[in-house]
Formats: C-alpha cells, structure tokens, sequence
C-alpha cells in the first residue's frame, strides 16, 4: 500500500470529492449527463412530472404563483422539460409557473430564460418540489464490522480509495444503526457494511421546510429496512460505467437511500423541537413504476391500426411507449423510490 497523506471518513471525502473546489460537481465540461443517464434525461419524465404538477396546481386550488423546483438539476433537462410540456398542456398553468432549477455548477447555455437558475433552494415554495437523484450523493458515513466482530466507522485515502477501520461509531450514528441498519456484529458478521443516513434525513427534512403548501419528492436508488444490502451499496460512476469508488473527484460517487428512515425524520423533527408535527403534511412511499402508472405512464404500444392511417403519429407513439417503459422497467428505473411529502394540501 502506497502512503497515505490522509485518512478521512467516507463523509469528508464525499464532500471534497463531489462538492471541494475540484470536486466532481463542480468541475467544467458537460457535467453529470456525460458520465450517467438519470430519468430526467428522458423526455416522458418531464411529462409525467407535469402531470404531477397539474395535480398540485388542482389541490392548491390554483395559486396566482405556481412553483415547481427541481433540485439538483444538473444540465436543467428536467426543469425546461416541463415548461415546454406545460406550456403544450396545459398554458394557462404555464402562465403561472415559476419555474427554477437548483444546482451548484454555473447556467448552462441554451436554458429557456422562463427557467430561473440558482445555487439553493427557495423558500416559501408553493407547488412542485422534486429532487431527482440528489439524495443519493448526499454525504454519509460509512460503518463496517472487523474481523473482530466490532463495527467501527470506515476511513479512506482519498487518492487510492484504500480503507481502514476507524473509530466507534458516535451516540447519533450508533442510535440511528441500531434504529435502521443493525449490523450483526460478532464473528461471522465480518464485512458487513452499512451507510448512515443522518445526512440524508436532515437534507430531505430541509427540502420539506422549503414548502408552504404543495408536494416534495425524492426518487432516488433505495431500500427499506426489509432489505438492506448486506455489504452496502457505495460506488463510482464514470462516463457512463460503475467504477471503484474512489474519491478523488474524477468521479460521481453515490450510494442507495434509506428513504424510510428519510420519511420519518419529518417525524423526528418534530419531536425534536419538541413541538407536534404540522397533522398537513403526509409522506407517501411508493415505486416510480407504482406512481407513473398512476399518472397515466405506461409502456402500452399504440393501436397497430394507427401505422396505416397516421403513419408518422405510429411512429410517435412507438417512440413515446419505448420511453415510458424504460421509465417504470421494474428492474431498472422503475424500481426507483419515490418518497412523497405532502404539506397544506
């Protein structure tokens, strides 16, 4: 093993590896949609995200000021996605949107001006809330169980993504183990991994506090509490293929979310500050298959019928049903997450 300059937790080095100076979210160039394909780069999402969003404007009972944000927006695909589809749908909704995309690096080029660009979430939202894939690059300890059957807090060399045991596990990360990612320790649990998600709650409960009325969502790579991958799931993306997770910026790394343990921090805040929870707001967890499906997206093919009489339209709707399904493929984006959070509607 070469030498190491410095050991950090997987938490540190996530934060210099994907948001430092050099870090891979900040870098220059094409950005995240050269390195990965997300949802938002397919144009039926954009759809099916607007659709949503005509079901907020109904439940709000149509404010003068119609907001959807979308966190973590990368090249703003998803955020011009939906005001144009809104803007063919449904225009006289179009002409209240306040459309605003949230990212740290700088505006893309070519971003329709109706789409405001910004390095943090605003508050007061009424509307629309989503944070597709954000939750996951989301800062987290790692913890893992030692030959010795003790579970100590992972350190990494950010150069080599080596890694040696570190400490203990602190009172907050041993009590939010033990609540939702026990790890067996003992003899034959050794290697046995788990990523604490203290980050991930307190990051989704800020997303909440953005809204005064209307709907947050998270879709993101998840599990619950019935199926938590033994060894853990942190990894690397690079130019489109799943590379060793070393954090030295030349790479997205990510790792699956506990969005049960997400939805109910709104819980624990509250008891927290000692004050009930806000009875308005609700929390739906479901699957993007599940919930597409309720907005009226499938992968159904049209009418063979149509290809005679509307060629060009057949071949439309051919390309559109091969979009939705990749959308809502069980085994792929389809078995994403989706946590919803309803407040004041």
């Amino acid at each position: 093993m070469a030498a190491v300059t410095e050991w950090l937790t997987w938490r540190t080095a996530m934060e210099q590896a994907l948001y430092g100076p050099e870090g891979f979210y900040r870098r220059p160039g094409a950005g995240p949609a050269a390195h990965f394909r997300t949802s938002a780069h397919n144009p039926v999402f954009a759809e099916a995200v607007g659709r949503l969003l005509l079901r907020v404007d109904e439940r709000l009972g149509a404010p003068a000021r119609l907001d959807f944000v979308d966190m973590a927006a990368g090249g703003g695909e998803l955020t011009a996605g939906v005001v144009e589809w809104l803007t063919a749908a449904a225009p006289e909704v179009a002409a209240r949107l306040r459309a605003v995309a949230v990212d740290l690096r700088p505006r893309p080029e070519g971003l329709p001006e109706a789409v405001e660009w910004t390095g943090s979430a605003p508050s007061g939202v009424v509307g629309l809330l989503i944070a597709n894939e954000w939750l996951d690059n989301v800062v987290c300890d790692v913890a893992e169980v030692g030959a010795d059957g003790v579970a100590r807090i992972v350190e990494v060399d950010p150069d080599s993504g080596d890694e040696r045991a570190g400490e203990l596990p602190d009172a907050a990360q041993q009590a939010w183990l033990e609540r939702w990612w026990p790890l067996s320790e003992g003899g034959d649990s050794a290697g046995a991994r788990a990523e604490i998600g203290l980050d991930r709650d307190a990051a989704w409960r800020s997303v909440v506090d953005r809204l005064e009325r209307g709907v947050a969502v998270a879709v993101d790579y998840s599990h619950t509490a019935a199926g938590r991958p033994r060894f853990g799931t942190l990894t690397g993306y690079r130019e489109g293929h799943q590379v060793p997770a070393v954090p030295d910026g030349s790479c997205d790394i990510t790792a699956h979310v506990a969005l049960d343990a997400c939805a109910a921090a709104l819980d624990s805040a509250a008891l927290d500050s000692g004050a009930p929870r806000d009875p308005m707001v609700e929390t739906v967890l479901t699957t993007q298959r599940e919930y597409l499906r309720e907005l009226g997206i499938s992968g159904a093919r049209p009418d063979l019928a149509l290809a005679a009489s509307d060629p060009l339209g057949y071949l439309r709707g051919l390309s559109r049903a091969s979009a939705a399904a990749e959308l809502t493929d069980p085994g792929g984006l389809g078995g994403f997450g989706w946590l919803l959070a309803f407040a004041g509607c």
